[in-house]
């Protein structure tokens, strides 16, 4: 239980939950739990005994409540509603924060335009004398030298060496891994120095196993450079590098010091990387916050056109959500699952098919369409739901199907060595009830598993 309460102040009570509508517990007749009371920047209550080997779990933001089909485990977290349009324009030069709250390995996210420039920032998160700079040769010519100033600047005790690797998802292996470890050995690099990953959500992982890797542990710092990495992987401490037969399926839990998020960086950012990364902000609305669904829907034409507030609103809202569930469940043990929506699909779909051919977010955007698929066929949503889904996805310029190479056997074979299979059975995160709500499960019929990848698939 003690690593899902990584709060600054705690308190048990044995007492029945009061009713409210910031956190509402629901109770069966003649029990008595122990509830604790974390004292943190969302209101949560967790049961005594946590359990991470159940079969199946609920996700319903609507109305706080997350349900596992295990009488002894519940967990309730409401997520933050949305509750303003967009930021201040007065105050665009400084940065909106948003924590990540895991006691004493917190950490923040700064959101906002220019921070790069504003070397504080990362030299608060410089703890040592020696910084070591991962990036690609795509990325290092728009913003390597601007981060090397950004550390040095004003502080000349500090010294920064820099490594540039090939660009791509299909270099995310142990190969290039070796590139990193290679140049902080010749450096002759500590256990005080620290790594800065600048790039995309391939950079970050990388980088961030690395840090995890050298010298068995060091600080690092991620400057996340796309639409993917700056919602999604720079948050959270996912780290890792794919296998020829698998995605991610070696890595480690690693926390960085902070995420520094200059949206300036999406104004080189290619159209299609730019689109990629809205499948994961789409994924946040439909998996736990249905008003910025909503948000999303009204205000897509404005993300596809780059407008600043627009995105800045967009990046933040996603960060939140991510840091309440990563605070609830660092290692995902389940409730962070849910945030998967669509990638065991998707996941198959860039293995299959070949890293690199097609970009996370749109492998996500077929995986997220199949998912909804599958949830209809099972009777656990109804059919607005799915023409939503379809209706956002192809505003935002993103696949709604699988290349028309992925077979049916492909699909099996990648899905049967997913992360997320347990004792020899494939959980899937699954919509269920209202927009908003999901089910992590191994509970389902498996007709409609097969009857969905048949539906997408020639053969």
């Amino acid at each position: 239980m003690a690593s899902a309460a990584n709060a600054s102040s705690l308190c048990l009570s044995l007492k029945s939950p009061i009713n409210s509508s910031s956190s509402p517990v629901s109770r069966s007749s003649g029990s008595s739990d122990v509830y604790l009371q974390l004292k943190s920047c969302f209101p949560i209550s967790l049961r005594s005994s946590f359990v991470s080997n159940f079969s199946s779990l609920e996700l319903n933001p609507s109305n706080n409540k997350c349900l596992a089909n295990r009488a002894e485990f519940k967990i309730c977290a409401g997520s933050t509603q949305v509750t303003e349009p967009s930021p201040s324009k007065a105050n665009s030069r400084v940065p909106t924060i948003v924590k990540v709250d895991l006691g004493n390995r917190s950490y923040p996210i700064y959101i906002g335009s220019g921070l790069l420039d504003q070397p504080e920032l990362l030299q608060r998160h410089v703890h040592g004398k020696r910084v070591l700079v991962v990036t690609n040769n795509t990325v290092a010519p728009l913003y390597l030298d601007k981060v090397v100033d950004a550390v040095t600047r004003g502080n000349t005790s500090v010294s920064v060496e820099s490594v540039i690797l090939p660009d791509g998802e299909k270099y995310k292996n142990m190969e290039t891994l070796m590139k990193v470890f290679d140049k902080a050995i010749e450096s002759r690099l500590d256990r005080r120095c620290t790594f800065v990953a600048l790039g995309g959500g391939v950079i970050g992982d990388m980088c961030g196993y690395a840090a995890a890797s050298f010298l068995r542990g060091v600080n690092f710092i991620q400057i996340p450079t796309t639409v993917m990495a700056q919602v999604d992987s720079s948050v959270g401490g996912k780290t890792g590098i794919n296998h020829p037969l698998g995605k991610n399926l070696i890595g480690a839990f690693y926390q960085p010091q902070c995420v520094l998020i200059d949206t300036d960086t999406l104004n080189t950012l290619p159209d299609r990387e730019l689109a990629s990364g809205l499948a994961e902000v789409i994924k946040y609305g439909l998996i736990r916050d249905a008003e910025f669904f909503e948000w999303q829907e009204k205000n897509m034409p404005a993300l596809m056109a780059r407008d600043p507030e627009a995105f800045t609103y967009a990046i933040k809202r996603s960060c939140e959500n991510k840091a309440e569930v990563v605070a609830l469940d660092e290692k995902e043990s389940g409730l962070r699952a849910t945030l998967n929506l669509g990638h065991t699909f998707g996941h198959a779909i860039e293995t299959g098919f070949g890293y690199g051919q097609w970009l996370h977010g749109e492998a996500v955007a077929a995986g997220m369409v199949m998912a909804v698929d599958m949830s209809r066929r099972l009777g656990w949503i109804d059919d607005s739901i799915v023409r939503r889904v379809h209706n956002i996805l192809e505003q935002a310029k993103l696949p709604t199907a699988p290349p028309e190479t992925m077979t049916v056997e492909m699909f099996k074979s990648v899905m049967a060595v997913d992360k997320k299979v347990a004792d020899g059975l494939l959980r899937l995160i699954l919509l269920k009830g209202p927009l908003g709500n999901c089910v992590f499960t191994g509970d389902y019929d498996r007709r409609a598993l097969h009857e969905t990848l048949r539906a997408f698939c020639k053969s």
